[in-house]
């Protein structure tokens, strides 16, 4: 496989506040959290329960739906709480670090597909692998169609994993030796055309070269024009930093939670990398960083485009590399409405003039700039979506719960990540990504 993918659709948020490429090691957390909202479609169920032990790598708890999948501890502590909301809901299972207890795991000399899949689902180290359709966690009893892990971001303030993974070269290699056992083809690497990037030099794997705006990092995007998915068929998807805790896994014996967060935004006074663990709590990470204003902040998990709210005392979220930190959008703007108003707002149909002044980047804020109102045939959905589909369609049809419509128009190929710039650009200002997610939950439910 040669082909390589250039985009044209699309667009790049040139934001303030991009993480300054050194990574600070001293940070320390005292608690951790796994949060099951983290993976999609998951029902979980305890197996420890609070003020319990527990050790590094150890079970919390597994997967209803899929026992043979366990979601384990990234440190050794004590069990604090397991939150919960509405209907006992688990919204989060808190623990505290203490010791350095930690579960070892034999590996064997020579692996095999089997014993590759006994040992990362015994560990915890299977949830690292996502599947296309539903962007839920793989089923070990599938064999996929590909693996696909994309080694750059294209999204706001995202991180560069040249940069952060430039010490574990060896590891990340080892990881790919042990994944590429998974699949009958080969693992596929999209890289973007960044000449330095040691991604470039990595045995073992198809390499795919990738141009163009955002969303062109995103796994659908690449699976779409790379190898799309008929009824029946898998594609995984893992993070480049996941391919490392699992080649460390396979070193060691003992689960790996390595993460390095980019913590970015307008809001801070430094922003910055950090080297902790997965789950790793926020606070700790904001003192060291600084804000500039006292004034209301927005913490997002992820980035400002497809990130999930969360709070100073919240936790990073399983699978993020990324923190923003932005203000608040709570105040309003004098004649907001009026074109060329106010030409510090970043527009994507250009009705201020703030295009003209993108190298300098962009300050921006929560505010929607607008209130929900009908969906009108724009174009604008199209220009930001490099997909072979109808997004217009699709939302439409997934509005209404027509499943073999929902087939039609591609439901199968997109996740709720993708509608990022849609939910940004679209004037009429809904929620396509709340929209794509409701309908690949009846998508699950009613045709599996």
């Amino acid at each position: 496989m040669s082909k390589d993918i250039r985009l044209r659709k699309g667009a790049d948020l040139n934001l303030v506040g991009k993480a300054e490429k050194k990574i600070n090691v001293k940070s320390k957390s005292d608690l951790f959290a796994i949060q099951p909202d983290d993976f999609f479609s998951l029902t979980p169920k305890l197996i420890v329960k609070e003020g319990e032990e527990v050790s590094k790598g150890s079970p919390v708890f597994y997967d209803k739906n899929n026992i043979s999948i366990n979601f384990v501890s990234p440190v050794s502590g004590i069990l604090r709480s397991v939150n919960r909301v509405a209907k006992r809901k688990i919204e989060s299972i808190v623990i505290e670090r203490q010791g350095d207890r930690e579960i070892i795991h034999d590996i064997p000399k020579e692996l095999n597909r089997g014993n590759i899949i006994e040992l990362l689902t015994n560990s915890g180290c299977w949830p690292f692998i996502r599947q296309r359709p539903y962007n839920i966690i793989a089923d070990p009893n599938d064999t996929p169609k590909s693996i696909l892990i994309s080694c750059f971001t294209s999204a706001p303030l995202d991180v560069d994993f040249d940069f952060i993974l430039e010490n574990n070269k060896e590891d990340f290699q080892s990881g790919i030796n042990i994944i590429q056992k998974l699949t009958n083809n080969n693992v596929v690497l999209t890289v973007s055309d960044k000449p330095t990037s040691f991604f470039k030099n990595i045995k073992n794997v198809d390499i795919i070269k990738v141009s163009g705006p955002h969303p062109s990092a995103n796994p659908s995007v690449q699976i779409q024009k790379l190898f799309p998915i008929n009824v029946g068929e898998k594609v995984w998807v893992i993070r480049p930093e996941d391919i490392v805790n699992i080649g460390l896994f396979f070193k060691t014996g003992v689960y790996q939670a390595q993460r390095t967060i980019a913590l970015a935004g307008s809001s801070l006074k430094t922003p910055q990398y950090f080297k902790t663990k997965i789950g790793s709590q926020i606070e700790p990470l904001i003192k060291i960083a600084g804000l500039k204003s006292k004034s209301q902040t927005r913490y997002i998990n992820g980035d400002v485009l497809t990130g999930s709210i969360t709070t100073n005392d919240g936790f990073i979220g399983f699978y993020n590399n990324l923190l923003s930190v932005i203000p608040e959008g709570n105040k309003y703007r004098m004649f907001g409405w009026l074109p060329f108003m106010d030409n510090s707002i970043l527009s994507l149909s250009r009705t201020s003039l703030s295009w003209l002044f993108s190298n300098k980047g962009y300050e921006i804020d929560t505010n929607l700039n607008g209130e929900e109102r009908a969906i009108v045939v724009t174009g604008e959905m199209e220009k930001v979506f490099p997909m072979d589909i109808y997004p217009m369609q699709l939302l439409k049809v997934c509005m209404t719960g027509d499943i073999e419509k929902m087939e039609a128009f591609g439901i199968y190929e997109v996740v709720p990540e993708d509608f990022g710039l849609i939910d940004y650009a679209n004037t009429s200002k809904i929620e396509a990504q709340e929209i794509i997610s409701d309908a690949i939950k009846l998508m699950i439910k009613e045709a599996g």
